[in-house]
């Protein structure tokens, strides 16, 4: 069987098709690189707010469009809170829910509809946690950083949040099952895992115990090269959790979601932390892990945030410094508590603060940036080079351990792709750092 993926939305989307990518190919199958190709196309779909859940609908129909003889398998989020609606797409003969994705495999082989195959009153079939198959290599045109889904759900209850109600609580996967994936990964050559889930932090807590234990135990029996952790809440970390980065291996670099820098948007959004507790976080954990970048996500335009709420948030995020702000307009989701709050704002207003906090964000991660240049940092590259402009040789693009883009210029005829090189920073172009590998000074 042809199969085509396609992933729209978060980390966690991308590893749940790397997983199926290796699993049809350990099981015989093909992962083609184009929809026309497929005998099926499958499409991990998002719907954390109602641009991806449109961008979900969009994208099926142009799979359907793009090879009208193949049979469409769509799944995730959008497909769990709208499964109605996606039968409704043209040529869709599946739609599974996230509760359903560890069988995508086995209903592919069946080739029976979910919903006859479906023993329970909701249409959802009945699934092990976690089957993996990680006897075979990465789908071969993956990336040189494998994610690895150590959990999902969340427990947590944040009123502007529909992923609580797509992806239901937190289950986690065995600790083992996880090193064995990651030590098969690294044996066929994969560099970098990254450890992804809906709450990362809250991993272990249905197994008795936590994320520090698994990294902890990654990083002793595997022997990947770099580790990286996902977007980690900050009300899950303490400061224990930091001497994880003895460990060289372990990324200097965290994604901890602030979602707002004003105190009273937090309340109303049922964040477990202040920003005075946000702040002291990022204090000890710039001061325990050198050369730490921190990025983040930042919501504008929630319900009942004021002018002067939106001022203290636009401030407080520009103190701390980011290098990277995701910066999301406030999206109202049917069946979340913020949906249900007074004082949901024009759109016209979410625009402008929106601009305004992305404008901010590029000022602030330009100033980062600026910070390491003259360092030498690890570069993993990816992809393929390009020609150089003006230049004898190929443009490679990589990143730092801490999470920095990179460009630099390397000789024709050498391969850089899943290669870590040391890279010296020289300057800074929009967002990314050009850089010379030592012993290619010469090569342009």
């Amino acid at each position: 069987m042809k199969v085509y993926l396609e992933t729209l939305g978060c980390r966690l989307n991308f590893s749940e098709m790397e997983t199926l990518a290796r699993s049809l190919i350990a099981a015989g199958h093909v992962v083609v690189p184009t929809a026309g190709e497929a005998e099926v196309c499958v499409l991990n779909t998002c719907a954390v707010t109602h641009d991806a859940a449109r961008g979900s609908r969009q994208a099926t129909r142009a799979l359907a469009r793009a090879n009208p003889a193949a049979r469409l398998m769509v799944t995730g989020c959008y497909a769990e809170l709208e499964a109605a609606e996606v039968r409704m797409l043209p040529q869709v003969r599946w739609v599974v829910g996230n509760r359903d994705k560890e069988r995508l495999l086995a209903l592919l082989e069946e080739g029976a509809d979910l919903q006859s195959s479906s023993s329970s009153q909701d249409g959802r079939v009945s699934v092990p946690a976690f089957p993996l198959s990680t006897d075979s290599a990465p789908f071969p045109f993956s990336r040189t950083r494998a994610f690895i889904k150590v959990q999902d759900g969340c427990n947590n209850h944040c009123t502007f949040c529909i992923v609580t109600v797509a992806r239901g609580r937190e289950r986690s996967r065995p600790l083992e099952a996880v090193a064995s994936e990651v030590a098969a990964l690294a044996e066929t050559g994969v560099q970098e895992a990254v450890l992804t889930g809906v709450h990362l932090g809250g991993y272990g807590r249905d197994l008795g115990t936590n994320l520090h234990a698994l990294a902890a135990a990654l990083l002793a029996k595997t022997p990947i090269r770099r580790l990286r952790l996902s977007s980690l809440e900050p009300f899950d970390l303490d400061t224990d959790f930091f001497d994880l980065w003895a460990d060289p291996r372990l990324c200097p670099h965290l994604h901890l979601p602030l979602q707002s820098g004003c105190d009273a948007t937090l309340q109303r959004m049922a964040r477990r932390c202040s920003t005075a507790q946000f702040a002291h976080l990022a204090e000890t954990a710039r001061a325990r892990i050198p050369d730490l970048v921190l990025t983040t996500d930042v919501i504008v335009g929630c319900p009942g945030e004021s002018d002067d709420e939106f001022a203290q948030s636009l401030a407080f995020v520009e103190t701390m410094e980011f290098a990277h702000v995701h910066v999301f307009p406030y999206s109202l989701r049917a069946g979340t508590a913020a949906a249900r709050l007074p004082g949901h704002l024009p759109a016209e207003v979410k625009r402008e603060r929106n601009a305004a906090m992305r404008e901010m964000d590029v000022r602030s991660g330009r100033a980062v940036r600026r910070r390491f240049l003259g360092q030498t940092r690890p570069v993993l590259w990816e992809g393929q080079g390009q020609p150089a402009m003006g230049e004898e040789g190929l443009v490679w693009s990589g990143l730092t351990d801490n999470y920095l883009r990179v460009l630099a210029v390397a000789p024709q005829g050498v391969n850089l792709h899943n290669v870590v090189t040391p890279a010296r920073l020289l300057h800074l172009e929009d967002d990314a750092l050009w850089a010379k590998i030592p012993g290619m000074e010469n090569a342009t």
